[in-house]
């Protein structure tokens, strides 16, 4: 190929009909292949095998049609159902049981419960948890792994929890009794 009009000759309707199987809208399909041919023009320097230059253009073809659609979402209007984001039922379970967990870090020995807030609920590594409390990293993360043991059973004291395999609440139903932390 000597020049761009050649390569044009060459590949034009191929390439169209390429685009065309792969864009329903024919402006944009015409639109597509102009920008091909602008992209091997300002890019054939790059291009070190001239033996692959076919493969070499239609993986540019294929990155303009991924450009398009990643460009060109759909402005159509979402059907009423998609419109209000709906919570499972996981995730509400998760939800009403964290609204549980605050009294609950509140019942637990101060040392564990410094180290459960600061490290679960304002997001704190164990590093950082031994650094506020002044002691060694073992020593945070003993207090850390202490004050989940501690808030696991006071929720298993009070709540039958489903938990999957991923270690993520499931489900669960509050027990009948009074529980001190329910």
């Amino acid at each position: 190929m000597n020049t761009i009009e050649d390569v044009w000759n060459k590949y034009h309707a191929n390439l169209l009909a390429f685009i065309r199987k792969r864009v329903n809208d024919e402006v944009a399909a015409e639109d597509i292949l102009q920008d091909i041919f602008v992209r091997v023009y300002s890019r054939i320097d790059t291009l070190e095998n001239r033996s692959r230059f076919e493969s070499w253009l239609y993986q540019i073809t294929r990155n303009a049609i991924i450009d398009f659609y990643r460009s060109h979402k759909s402005l159509d209007e979402l059907p009423e159902w998609l419109e209000q984001p709906q919570i499972d039922s996981e995730e509400t379970n998760r939800q009403e049981l964290s609204l549980c967990l605050a009294p609950m870090i509140q019942q637990l020995p101060e040392k564990y419960r410094h180290a459960v807030q600061l490290s679960e609920i304002e997001g704190r590594t164990q590093k950082e948890v031994a650094e506020v409390e002044n002691i060694s990293l073992s020593g945070a993360k003993s207090r850390v792994q202490r004050g989940r043991l501690l808030l696991k059973e006071m929720l298993h004291d009070c709540c039958k929890v489903e938990i999957n395999a991923k270690n993520q609440i499931v489900d669960y139903i509050k027990k009948t009794g009074d529980s001190k932390f329910c």
